[in-house]
Parts: structure tokens; sequence; C-alpha cells
């Protein structure tokens, strides 16, 4: 007897959705395998130039769909016996698509927050900054905080801000500006005054309160000082930090970015809860609320790791496709910019000052060797060389008392290394999880700060980190830079400032096949996560982007500046 057409309906409906569990209950080395027989693709991508990522079929003219995976990728007649009746055709014309791009390393819902403050990234000159601050204030009430940060010194000459810049423009409104770094900002008297910081303020362990020659606090603090605002900071919101989210979701996702490795609010100085706090007001919500856009790999504060660990226990590394439990996030060191990068030798003009550590390195020691023990993947922060070589040295202990295993150490950064420091990643395979958006900024002031030899010898060493057999993951460090991960990739392949007529340190320019695999492939497996996404894959989710370039020729002669489309599991996420 036929079944009426809701009943058949459902059956059908059950059976996909058993078909779908049971794939997921497999292995990943079994789900990647897997196929669903008698079952049609959802989509096919016909006349399109495929960059797969994948090195067993690097490149592809047609891929087909099905339920948000990759379920085959091959020639067009490869793929046509997947076409059903309801399969839908996108004919790209050529058009290059890639796999959705990673970005290694992001704070995510501070990006989100600071699209919505004052802006002060690229800001040229002090009467500039003055007059955005200004421009911010007469929208707000008395007592409303303004916040922003993005700016850098050395584009108007070096003179730090300080607070008397702002004290005439704001006097009933505490303000808190960040570099771009997020190492350093910069404060108005009334904060200072809210925050009980003077003259008779000692400097934290790890931190600086600049002050003038007469001994007076400027407004700026730096690394650890910085909790000293935080305690009196006008927090966001909930409702602002999940708006946060959802606007940094739609950003990313314009600029071809399908997952970000989020390392969360934590910053020397600030309190390790407030993490925390995005997880479960945040992303939790959006989770439950089916609001995720995009899929997010999480690092909390390392001096929480006994939670981090109680939670994969409870819930495994994957919440759900969206949300993925990296491990923990610690710090070493500062930045070149805020002159707190920990180097061997001191700043130039500056013979006393070799940066900060502002991490005890047993302390350290002792954290990474109980969250290693637990499984926990470990991301630290260090650019200065001498940071660098700490690390290097201190991940050398854990492997002689934890033993081998697959751990994938992390360096977040990298940024300056000592003369043989790049072959030492190979050792125990671990990650640099570099930004060469960064090195724009860096190129022009880095020879001031440490010198030009040092400089030139010692910053940005791609090249040599590859050769050195390390996994290179590009990031943006969002909000330090603005995502965007085309314009990362052509820096890394160029290395050319704006303004520039050669590139900077040319050797260690990388080719645009290993640039893209840094925000893709590599990135995927700096996290754990190269079985489920980074490559255009059978199984893999069916996470790309189209770009207007119509050939790899005319990809590799002239990158584009921005994305035609972003599709998330198959379907299209932006425009």
């Amino acid at each position: 007897m036929a079944l009426p057409a809701q009943s058949a309906a459902l059956l059908a409906a059950a059976a996909a959705v058993a078909i779908a569990a049971i794939a997921f209950l497999l292995p990943p080395s079994s789900r990647l395998s897997w196929t669903p027989r008698g079952r049609f693709a959802d989509m096919i991508l016909a006349n399109a130039t495929i960059y797969t990522a994948d090195p067993a079929r690097p490149f592809a003219g047609a891929m087909a769909v099905r339920a948000g995976r990759v379920l085959r990728v091959g020639t067009y007649e490869s793929v046509t016996e997947l076409k059903g009746r309801h399969t839908y055709e996108l004919n790209l014309s050529g058009n290059v698509v890639l796999p959705g791009f990673i970005d290694s390393h992001v704070h995510f819902i501070d990006g989100g927050l600071q699209l919505a403050r004052v802006p002060l990234r690229g800001v040229r000159s002090k009467d500039d900054f003055i007059n955005r601050v200004k421009e911010a204030v007469r929208d707000k009430h008395p007592g409303q905080w303004i916040l922003g940060g993005g700016w850098n010194n050395d584009v108007w000459g070096g003179d730090f801000p300080a607070a008397a810049w702002l004290d005439d423009i704001s006097p009933d409104n505490p303000v808190w500006l960040s570099r771009m770094d997020g190492h350093m900002g910069i404060a108005n008297s009334l904060v200072m005054k809210i925050a009980g910081i003077d003259r008779s303020t000692n400097d934290p362990i790890g931190g600086t309160i600049m002050r003038t020659a007469e001994g007076e606090p400027t407004g700026l603090l730096v690394d650890t000082a910085m909790k000293l605002m935080f305690d009196v900071f006008d927090k966001a919101s909930i409702h602002e930090r999940r708006e946060a989210l959802l606007r940094a979701s739609r950003h990313a996702l314009m600029r071809g970015v399908t997952m970000v490795v989020d390392v969360g609010s934590y910053f020397p100085g600030a309190s390790s809860e407030k993490t925390w706090q995005d997880f479960s007001d945040v992303y939790e919500w959006a989770h439950s609320m089916q609001k995720m856009m995009i899929r997010v790999c999480l690092f909390f504060p390392m001096p929480t790791w006994s939670r981090v660990s109680d939670l994969i226990a409870e819930n495994g590394r994957s919440l759900s496709q969206w949300i993925h439990l990296g491990g923990v996030k610690a710090f070493l060191d500062g930045s070149l910019g805020s002159s707190s990068a920990l180097f061997h030798e001191p700043y130039d003009g500056d013979p006393g000052n070799y940066g900060l550590q502002v991490t005890d390195i047993d302390s350290l020691l002792n954290q990474t060797l109980e969250s290693d023990k637990s499984g926990l993947q470990v991301a630290i922060h260090a650019i200065g060389d001498k940071a660098n070589d700490m690390l290097l040295d201190m991940f050398d202990k854990v492997v002689d008392l934890n033993g081998v295993k697959d751990r994938r150490f992390r360096i977040e950064h990298a940024q300056h290394l000592s003369p043989g420091a790049a072959n030492r990643f190979s050792k125990h395979g671990t990650i640099a999880s570099v930004q060469s958006y960064h090195l724009l900024d860096d190129a022009d002031f880095a020879a001031k700060k440490i010198g030009f030899e040092r400089a030139e010898r010692s910053s940005y060493t791609f090249r040599s980190l590859l050769a050195g057999g390390a996994q290179l993951a590009f990031g943006s460090d969002w909000p330090v830079s603005d995502i965007n991960p085309l314009k990362a990739i052509q820096t890394a392949m160029s290395r050319k400032p704006p303004g520039w007529e050669v590139p900077w340190i040319p050797v260690e320019r990388l080719s645009l096949d290993e640039s893209l695999k840094a925000h893709t492939i590599s990135a995927a497996y700096a996290c754990f996560l190269d079985h489920a996404v980074g490559s255009l894959s059978q199984g893999k989710y069916a996470d790309f982007v189209v770009l207007p370039s119509t050939s790899w020729e005319d990809l590799a002669g002239d990158l584009p500046a921005h994305v035609l489309a972003t599709y998330v599991g198959g379907k299209l996420a932006y425009p």
C-alpha cells in the first residue's frame, strides 16, 4: 500500500538523519572514505578551476557536494553520475575555487567589538588621533566610556600619545585606546583617577606604567600594567558581545574566512575569566540559537587548563561542526611595537631594555606539563628572539618529561628568531603560527627598534621556517590587523610594504602554493582539524571561496583583493 506523501517525506528525512548520524559516529579516517550509496549530490560545481590544497589531487575542474560535505572532486565527467533531478549545478565559467580560508590567530569577539568603536588604525598624525576621539565624545553622555584601538605611533614619527592629548576633549568621559598590538594602551586622566594610578603606584611584575621625567604617569600602560585599567573597565554587556560575534562573523565571511582559531580575550594583565564568559555567554548561546556562521576552534587561558580538560572530558573536542575545543594559550613576552618583546640584546638607543618576560618560566613550564599530560594542545605567545629560544628549550623539557607524542606545540607569532632557531621547530613538530600582515607595519620601524642587522637577520623568517621543516599556519591577530587572507598571502609572496620598491628580506618570500597552504590545510593541521577542513577532499566539509580570477595563471599573476562568494558547508554564506 502506498504511503501518504507526508509519511513518505518523514521516512525519507529520518533515513537521511540516520545516514548522517552513522557517518558522524565513524572515526575520521573511515568517515573521509565513506561515500553514501544511491544518493545524488545537492550541488555540483562545474567549469571551475579548483585548487584543492590536497596533494593527492591538487587541481580539479568540478566538485560534487552533498549534506554539507565534499562528495567527489575531479573532472566534470566523473561527477555527473552524481547529478540527480534536484541537483543544483553552479557553472563558474572558469573561476578559481579555493578551500575556505582558516585564520589561525584571532581575538574574535574583541574584533567584533572593535568594529563598533573608535577606529584608529591608519591614523597618521596627532591631530587626526585627537579628532577621532573628539568625534566619538560628541555621541556619548557624561560618564560613558570611549573605547577604541588600532593606533600605531610609529606612523606619525614615534611619539607616544599621552593623557594630556585627551583630557581637554574628554573631561567627563573615561577614555581607553589600545595600541594596534594589544600590548599597550593610553588612558586619559579620568581613567587613571578612577583606577587609582598616580606617581606612587608601582609597576606590576611583567608590566610598565610609562612616566614623565618627573615621575608622573603619562597614561600609557604596558602589558600587565593594563590590569590596573581592566579592573575598572566598563565591560561590554552580554548583548554587545553577542552582537560582536555576529558582526565579526559577517566581516570574516566577506573576506573568505570560513573558520577561525579564537585565542580569546586573554592578554597580559587581563582576567582569564573573560574568555570563559565569552564561551558560555556568547558561543554557547549562538550555538543553541543556531546563529553560528563560521567554524571556530577555541583556546582558553593556560592558568585554567584543568577547566578545559574537564570540559573536553565531558563534551569531547567538538561540541558540533561549528565549535571545537583546541587547547590553552599563554604569554611569554610582549610586542616589538611596545618595546616589550624579549630579546637577547637590548633595544637600540635603550641599553637597559631587553623587553619584558610577562610570565615566570618555571610557572609556565609547570602549567605546560600539566596541560600536555591532560592531552591539551599548548599555544604560547613569543615575539622576541630570546622568548622564542626560551620556549623551544622549554618544549625540549616537556618532551623529555612527558614523552614523545603528536602534540603540535604552537608558538604564536615566532616573529624574531635567533640564528638556527628556525631549524628547531621541526624537532617536536612545533607549529609556527605567524602573521604575514604584521610585517607591513614592522618593516618601516623594526630597524629603529633593534638595529638594521638584527632586523634583517631575524624578522618574519617564513622561508627559513619551511626549509627547517616547520608547519606554517597563517593568521591575522585581528583586531591587531584586519582579517584579510588574500592580502596576507600577497604580503608573504611579495614582502613589499606600501611605498617600497624592493621587498623586505626577499630571501624569506613564499610561493603562492606555500602561502595558500598556510591559510588552509596547514592551518587546519595546526589545530588538529585537518581531517575535517582545510582542503577540498572527499568527506570534508564543503567550505570554499570563489575568486574573480578565471584561471590559475590569472590568480598567480594578479592576486585579487576580494572574494566573489564564500560557502560554508556547501551553502552560500556571502554575499
